[in-house]
């Protein structure tokens, strides 16, 4: 998935405005475990469509496919 690294450079959690991974085809908040999906191109950063990863390796595959891109 293609975002504009400018946009990423500005982009944060709506929840703890803090930074978030670009991570395979969602933007991740690692703090909170939260995943925001990426529609056409656009991050759909809304709070109550965010889905909440629950499972350590699928947290852990997230960081690691997170660190590989460039922020």
């Amino acid at each position: 998935m293609a975002i504009d690294q400018k946009l990423l450079d500005i982009l944060v959690c709506p929840q703890d405005r803090g930074p978030l991974l670009l991570a395979d085809e969602v933007l991740y908040n690692p703090r909170l475990r939260s995943a925001y999906r990426i529609s056409d191109g656009i991050p759909v950063l809304l709070v109550d469509e965010a889905v909440t990863i629950t499972d350590d390796a699928e947290h852990q595959r997230l960081l690691a496919a997170g660190s590989t891109e460039s922020r």
